[in-house]
């Protein structure tokens, strides 16, 4: 072999020994390729604890499949359809599972495509005020999807409400439940959006005592377009939280692509919480209809107070008019015409009249 060939050859390895590092070590060096914006957190668990870093998803995904008990949870938030599409090459997915992802708006819903079980749920978020007017946003509402697989979970949220990173770091505080595989990370995900509901509904709840205050108040302040708006928030609220129910039942009938037995206790927990918000928001909107009809009702009262001071002033007017009238028909042959005291008679009769019916109509309270 020619001298320059094996120098050459030699160079490589005299500049891994200078630099202390091997050529792995050298790769495992290397600048990895950053996460799309829209990934909030990615990250491998193996048997229920984080490894270190944060890798690109398709790392992660590639090296939770080499490990035992391990699963890689992706948590995005409003992809575009090219980070979308990338995600479901790399993790197997559907056209449609992927399509569904892109859009919000879904009701909760729970369905199995191929290998993946899909989760829907509803977020809501209470937005503060300092007062709530006929326009005021009481309660904010998104929708976070979970794609459940063998060795992953994907979750995608849209809009502002249910921050999942609250959620992440709380079920890694607990290996134990994490250790279960990507259904664990269903059931934090469920079980915080339960929360929220029942955080939510407390806030509403304070939203409606004030507005039944304002509506049974002595000066009646409350406004019927504010009662509407308010109306209109709790029925969003409500179809949020109630059609989660029927998932979740899915969920505890035991099915085998369901989540393992040691988890279906905790879905139980979260099913009784989910239906005691159901109870609270149900009560709020028929508390709401019923404030909303006893305004009308007050309403229809003032009307009816207020035709009746119209037509009692009417009917004194009348009376005056009626006088006026009579001894304004210039006939020649007229009782009082030629008495000296005619003109202040007729304007004592219109007095008396006047006075008379006004003590009538205060009596029986017209006026």
């Amino acid at each position: 072999m020619d001298q320059r060939v094996r120098e050459r050859l030699r160079l490589p390895a005299m500049v891994t020994r200078l630099l202390g590092m091997t050529v792995p070590e050298q790769a495992a060096r290397e600048p990895r390729r950053p996460n799309p914006d829209a990934v909030v957190d990615c990250a491998v668990y193996v048997d229920g604890r984080r490894e270190p870093g944060r890798p690109h998803y398709a790392d992660a995904y590639a090296r939770s499949r080499r490990g035992r008990n391990a699963f890689v949870w992706l948590g995005l938030h409003d992809p575009g359809a090219a980070v979308m599409a990338a995600v479901g090459r790399t993790f197997g997915l559907d056209e449609l599972t992927v399509e569904h992802a892109l859009t919000d708006g879904h009701r909760p819903t729970m369905r199995r495509d191929g290998n993946v079980t899909l989760l829907v749920l509803r977020t809501a978020g209470y937005v503060e005020h300092a007062e709530l007017t006929d326009t005021s946003e009481v309660v904010d509402t998104g929708d976070v999807l979970v794609l459940l697989g063998d060795r992953f979970v994907i979750t995608v949220r849209h809009g502002a409400a249910g921050a999942l990173a609250a959620v992440r770091d709380e079920i890694q505080g607990h290996p134990s439940v994490l250790a279960e595989g990507p259904w664990a990370v269903a059931y934090a995900v469920c079980s915080r959006m339960v929360d929220l509901y029942l955080e939510v509904a407390g806030h509403v709840e304070r939203d409606l005592e004030r507005a039944e205050e304002s509506v049974f108040a002595r000066d009646r302040s409350a406004d019927i377009q504010l009662l509407y708006q308010l109306k209109r928030e709790v029925v969003e609220f409500k179809r949020a939280v109630l059609p989660l129910q029927a998932p979740l039942r899915t969920v505890l009938d035991g099915r085998e692509d369901g989540p393992p037995p040691g988890l279906r206790r905790r879905f139980g927990d979260v099913d009784a919480r989910l239906a005691r918000a159901v109870d609270r928001v149900a009560a709020y909107d028929d508390l709401l209809t019923s404030i909303l009809q006893s305004r009308l009702a007050q309403l229809a009262v003032d009307q009816n107070n207020d035709m009746r001071k119209i037509a009692a002033w009417a009917a004194i007017a009348a009376t005056q008019t009626a006088i006026a009238g009579v001894y304004g028909m210039n006939f020649t042959h007229m009782p009082e015409l030629g008495w000296r005291y005619g003109y202040w008679g007729a304007l004592g009769l219109m007095a008396l009249a006047a006075l008379t019916l006004h003590r009538l109509f205060r009596r029986s309270g017209w006026l």
